[in-house]
């Protein structure tokens, strides 16, 4: 699939991007470099194997490697809590954005990134664990066609539906099916 190009002025037509043309517009703030990393066919294909393969958010396949990017981990080790905030959900933006373009649509479901940390004042809030150091949730999507592959919920369901059932009689291994 070809790569989904999100520009600062496709942003700010956007209709959740407009809210955030603060963040587009502070000269601190490194969205600039956030469109560019997301601006990446690698990094997109990663993000549909993250739910297509991983039933995990698109952002948990490069969220890592986001938090990496210098310019960006400077900005959110800093303690500017309200605009770090408004950073990160601009990302969501940007990552929706993507995934609409490349034919996926939002589940309403939000997946796990990282467990948050004790609020401990003069310093960001961060995780202690999972994934990301930063983030603490994102947005699940699907395909607007369908998924390929059913969930490990939806499977469980199915299984237990035609599980062969043991009678509880102990004098052997009497089954019943359970009805549909």
């Amino acid at each position: 699939m070809a790569k989904a190009r999100v520009t600062r002025s496709a942003f700010l037509e956007d209709r959740q991007g407009i809210k955030f043309a603060d963040v587009v517009n502070d000269p601190e703030i490194p969205f600039d470099s956030v469109l560019a990393f997301f601006d990446d066919a690698d990094r997109q294909r990663r993000m549909e194997e993250s739910e297509l393969h991983h039933d995990r958010a698109p952002l948990a396949g490069v969220v890592r490697e986001l938090e990496s990017q210098p310019e960006i981990d400077r900005f959110l080790t800093g303690i500017h809590a309200r605009r770090s905030t408004r950073l990160r959900q601009a990302i969501g933006v940007v990552v929706r954005m993507v995934m609409e373009r490349r034919g996926w649509q939002k589940t309403g479901k939000k997946g796990s990134l990282g467990v948050r940390a004790s609020k401990a004042k003069g310093t960001p809030s961060h995780n202690t664990g999972g994934l990301a150091f930063w983030f603490v949730r994102a947005e699940r999507y699907e395909r607007a066609e369908g998924m390929p592959f059913r969930s490990v919920q939806e499977r469980c369901k199915e299984y237990e539906l035609e599980l062969p059932r043991h009678s509880g009689n102990g004098r052997g291994a009497k089954t019943k099916r359970i009805a549909q």
